[in-house]
């Protein structure tokens, strides 16, 4: 069929607006704008200038859209309107913009502030030969309580007031949070001191830890050698003894990778158990924030501060939480332990040495009073394809189109991180790193190849996977399997090819990605060094049951066979 053909079929755009009455204007206009315009007094396109004096001044130069506007956004919905009905429409929307102007003077809740601080410094490389540090201060919380006495670094995702935040990306350098995440109020009602801010990788879309706009985390075991991302800065630090724990954050495995290269115990906890509220987000159904540590103890004293229900986070919907500490004890006697066929031999990623280890510390179960057995989960091997499927759509929609907040939820919005990361990235998109440039390329893609059907089909195959594994939890209660394939990868060339980059960065989250789908509760275990570098041992258990994690995690570290 010819194009001349074609287009005698399609509806031409016609214009209605000279045939629009008051009472039509009315009866079809937007209800908010129609309402704030009758309100004061006039309807759309009758003496608007006043009827929107009414409703509120222009305190924050919200203007009216143009003609040429709304005619480049009927074009990008493949809508075909005339100018006269464009101009017909932008009347209708003056009202409403009235509304959004009334909404600017309003004064919006915020989350508490309620310990002093200064601003602190950013350290000289003298002082911060990792490179894990962006951000020093001190910030001393209540005179008592569980982190009494503990020095805790925050990833720099996580907003502090008055405490510069970058997220690792240059798009963000320069903003300065207004509000204190609930997880930085609780640690310092907890009687922790807040020591600094840890550098995390650009927009925390790394496993690798070389993407910052700072500069390389340096592994602390080899500084040749990448220590693990996306919560790189904050390992670092721990093993360093640099603080005492630290806060991380994990989409695809951003806790438990960088300890499992650079040997430290990392618990990414039951999705929900700790609230997101303040984090800068990625995705809302992947978002996981929790405790990194050098002893499973402080790591359970950290969850103990950090977990439970808060109001203003919409992920939390029932929340359990329990005295973790409590079941430090040392003893395992009666857990079954599954040492998942699937979680080893990764083609083209699994090192030998990594999974003999790892095969070797499951053991140590045996000899302390649990049962291990091998156990197939055949399902666990599309897990990092579900999450692809995920991840990408669901990032470029929330952490990128959206401006790091998202839409559709009710729940505390960082409206100052909004606003200046929603300039930021018009103006800076090419200072993206090149993991985020791709979700852009490819979510975009995908999105408008295909309508967000394969995000879709992959949430809901995030029920499979989860039934997958819980139907392995009933048949054991701890899961085991390496943390990563590999050991910590060296640090890549400061200009890497893409290939270089893209393995460096992202080649390492086949068996952590799934249990950000899934929910359960993962934590890595160093359990052997192999060519002087650590490797992790991953623990996961039945979700809300973090408790068992950490009580065989203990058992493991108290029979001292990682050195």
């Amino acid at each position: 069929m010819s194009n001349k053909a074609q287009n005698t079929h399609r509806p031409k755009a016609r214009s209605r607006a000279s045939a629009l009455s008051r009472r039509d204007l009315f009866r079809i206009g937007m209800a908010a704008g129609v309402a704030a315009s009758m309100g004061a007094g006039a309807l759309p396109g009758f003496a608007p200038r006043r009827a929107l004096a009414r409703v509120g001044t222009n305190t924050e130069g919200i203007a009216p859209p143009s003609i040429e506007e709304l005619r480049g956004i009927a074009r990008r919905y493949f809508l075909r309107i005339s100018d006269q009905d464009l101009a017909t429409y932008g009347e209708l929307m003056k009202g409403t913009i009235g509304s959004y102007r009334r909404i600017a003077q309003l004064q919006e809740p915020k989350l508490p502030v309620k310990y002093p601080r200064a601003p602190g410094y950013r350290p000289s490389p003298e002082d911060n030969p990792l490179n894990a540090w962006y951000w020093r201060c001190s910030i001393k919380g209540a005179g008592s309580g569980i982190l009494k006495g503990k020095r805790v670094a925050i990833k720099d995702n996580t907003c502090v007031a008055g405490v510069p935040m970058m997220n690792g990306s240059a798009v963000l350098e320069g903003y300065v949070p207004d509000v204190d995440a609930t997880v930085v109020t609780r640690i310092l009602d907890a009687g922790g001191e807040i020591v600094g801010k840890a550098v995390c990788e650009d927009l925390c879309f790394s496993g690798g830890s070389f993407t910052s706009a700072t500069g390389p985390v340096r592994n602390p075991h080899n500084p040749k050698y990448n220590a693990g991302g996306s919560s790189s800065g904050s390992t670092a630090l721990v093993v360093a003894g640099e603080c005492d724990m630290a806060l991380g954050g994990d989409q695809g495995g951003s806790i438990r990778i960088p300890c499992g290269w650079s040997g430290a115990y990392g618990l990414k906890p039951t999705w929900s158990l700790v609230p997101y509220t303040g984090i800068m987000p990625i995705e809302g159904t992947l978002d996981h924030t929790g405790p990194i540590a050098m002893t499973v103890e402080n790591v359970a004293v950290m969850l103990e501060a950090i977990a439970g229900k808060d109001p203003m986070d919409p992920r939390q919907g029932q929340v359990i939480t329990k005295p973790y500490r409590k079941a430090l004890t040392g003893d395992v006697k009666g857990l079954r332990f599954g040492v998942v066929k699937e979680g080893f031999g990764w083609e083209g990623a699994s090192e030998k040495d990594v999974d003999d280890n790892v095969r070797k510390a499951a053991d140590v179960f045996r000899n302390l009073g649990g049962t291990v057995k091998e156990i197939s989960i055949p399902m666990h091997r599309d897990g990092i394809h579900i999450w692809n499927g995920v991840a990408v759509e669901g990032a470029l929609a929330q952490m990128v189109l959206h401006d790091g907040m998202g839409l559709n939820w009710q729940g505390y919005y960082t409206t100052s991180l909004v606003d200046h990361y929603g300039r930021a990235r018009r103006a800076m998109a090419d200072n993206f790193s090149d993991t985020v440039k791709l979700v852009i390329l490819l979510g975009q893609y995908m999105a408008d190849k295909y309508y967000g059907r394969y995000y879709a089909k992959a949430q809901n195959l995030v029920y499979s996977l989860r039934a997958a594994y819980d139907k392995a939890l009933q048949e054991v209660d701890l899961l085991i399997m390496p943390t990563l394939p590999m050991k910590a990868m060296p640090l890549p060339p400061a200009e890497p090819t893409l290939a270089e980059y893209f393995t460096t960065a992202l080649g390492m989250i086949q068996n952590t990605a799934p249990f950000d789908c899934t929910h359960h509760p993962a934590m890595t275990v160093p359990c052997a060094k192999s060519g002087g570098l650590p490797i992790g041992m991953m623990l996961i258990g039945r979700l809300w049951e973090d408790d068992v994690v950490l009580r065989a995690a203990h058992a493991f570290e108290q029979a001292k066979v990682y050195a």
